[in-house]
């Protein structure tokens, strides 16, 4: 379908738009999306290398942060269930930019890198910014719109684990139906390890 008709006025269907930020497809694959942002991520990167020999340690990472991970980090919630091919474009762009921040070779091995920065990669980025989520909906019942998706998981039998916040998780037939909050807020909140979910605060 090229257009729609409303009110006797033919209206192109456009194959993608920009809403707050972030990139929608038809199909939802964000891959254009995950493209914009790489590049605008690697055109920041490149500004940093040209003057990481004037600047701190303390003062790339800085730099890095406010240009580069608040970017990957930006409504990061909606790349949940996407491939790994997708995710790796961010993942090489923040590999990219520890290297900068830490002066390491090219080829530099970037593990040990984003652990002396203490940055999560990408793939941890976007379950901690669910689970992050999932605990102020849970403690706040707001929004209402995703606090009505959840629900505590009932227990017929009282056993130890009654004890513990798991999330009830629906059934799901297809990977993109896994994708929505309905399923992934409480896959990724039940992974997480029992000291975490009974925390009072979401400082704890």
């Amino acid at each position: 379908m090229s257009s729609v008709s409303v009110a006797g006025v033919d209206l192109p269907v456009a194959e993608d738009m920009k809403v707050l930020g972030v990139v929608l497809d038809r199909r939802l694959t964000f891959h254009k999306h995950v493209s914009i942002v790489a590049r605008s991520c690697n055109y920041h990167a490149q500004a940093i290398r040209h003057i990481r020999h004037l600047l701190t340690t303390e003062l790339a990472q800085t730099l890095a942060c406010s240009l580069i991970l608040s970017r990957i980090d930006y409504c990061n919630a909606v790349l949940h269930g996407l491939p790994t091919g997708t995710i790796q474009k961010l993942q090489r762009v923040q590999n990219n930019a520890a290297r900068i921040v830490l002066q390491a070779p090219k080829r530099f091995h970037t593990k040990p890198l984003l652990h002396q920065l203490h940055w999560l990669p990408v793939q941890q980025r976007i379950i901690y910014k669910l689970a992050v989520l999932t605990y102020k909906v849970r403690s706040t019942s707001s929004p209402v719109y995703l606090h009505r998706q959840i629900a505590e998981r009932a227990c017929s039998r009282t056993l130890r684990s009654a004890a513990i916040p798991l999330q009830d998780k629906p059934f799901m037939k297809t990977d993109f139906s896994k994708r929505a909050f309905l399923s992934s807020a409480p896959t990724d909140w039940n992974s997480l390890p029992q000291t975490v979910l009974i925390s009072d605060s979401l400082t704890v």
